[in-house]
């Protein structure tokens, strides 16, 4: 067995998974303990306690930055900009249904660091023809560090290069030592805010036209889905879409969304 430099009994770790459940709906598989010590080993260091027992007694004491920083290194952040394309296409029709008439409102309910969001609002742009659209995005997360990535609006080379040399152009600004800065006339659309997806009510001022709701889901189990659908319902307009991720669906909550295609829902009309 390999030498830790922690003791990490079963008993650290079920309390790990209790508290990681209450707090933010994660539902941790015997398989992750791995995982868990790793990543709460380096809070352990930062904070200077000596054991796990320690860590979760500081925790329960209310230490608010460090329930922040104990969310922050057990969620798991990986997107790109346009994953599952697809729906960006769909996107981009109900855009065009909804015209220019009225403002549209859309939430990237888990938007780690924002390619999602910019996504979202190169498709506006695209879709109106200029930066000078109706559609406000609200862009949430329950990680703080990387919601202050995507408001910074600055990603490595890497990261953009598979957009185009169009895109590319038309959206990024070069921001030295391989960084590309989003120009702020696509960052203007975008609002960020911090949001649990636990929490009893959403701080959102408008109906919405659309969520984006995609590969947070698993996360969760069947239970803490359901509630979350089911305070999504009220908070959209009849047309509204729900866009989830490709290994995820919602046949429990039938009575609120049903599937459209492509992993997109539309909602009961009478939810």
């Amino acid at each position: 067995m390999t030498h830790r430099e922690f003791a990490f009994t079963d008993r650290d770790f079920q309390k790990i998974r209790g508290l990681i459940h209450r707090y933010a709906g994660i539902s941790l598989s015997d398989s992750k303990q791995e995982l868990v010590y790793s990543r709460l080993a380096r809070r352990l260091r930062a904070t200077g306690l000596g054991t796990f027992a320690e860590y979760v007694n500081f925790l329960q004491k209310g230490h608010e930055d460090e329930w922040e920083a104990f969310v922050n290194s057990l969620t798991t952040n990986l997107t790109s900009f346009f994953r599952e394309a697809h729906h960006f296409r769909i996107l981009a029709e109900h855009l065009q249904k909804l015209g220019k008439s009225q403002p549209i409102n859309l939430w990237c309910s888990a938007c780690s660091t924002g390619e999602e969001a910019y996504s979202m609002a190169i498709t506006a742009v695209e879709t109106f023809g200029s930066f000078d659209h109706p559609v406000r995005i609200i862009a949430s997360d329950l990680d703080s560090h990387v919601l202050a990535t995507a408001k910074s609006g600055r990603f490595k080379d890497e990261a953009v290069q598979k957009l185009g040399e169009t895109r590319l152009e038309r959206f990024f600004i070069p921001d030295g030592a391989g960084y590309f800065k989003v120009r702020p006339e696509l960052q203007r659309c975008i609002e960020f805010k911090r949001i649990n997806l636990l929490d009893m009510k959403y701080p959102l001022p408008h109906k919405l036209d659309g969520i984006f709701c995609r590969n947070v889901m698993i996360y969760f189990d069947k239970e803490t889905q359901f509630n979350i659908l089911k305070k999504f319902a009220p908070l959209m307009h009849a047309h509204g879409l729900l866009f989830a991720g490709h290994s995820e669906s919602f046949y429990h909550a039938a009575a609120y969304f049903k599937l459209r295609g492509q992993t997109v829902y539309e909602l009961i009309r009478n939810a």
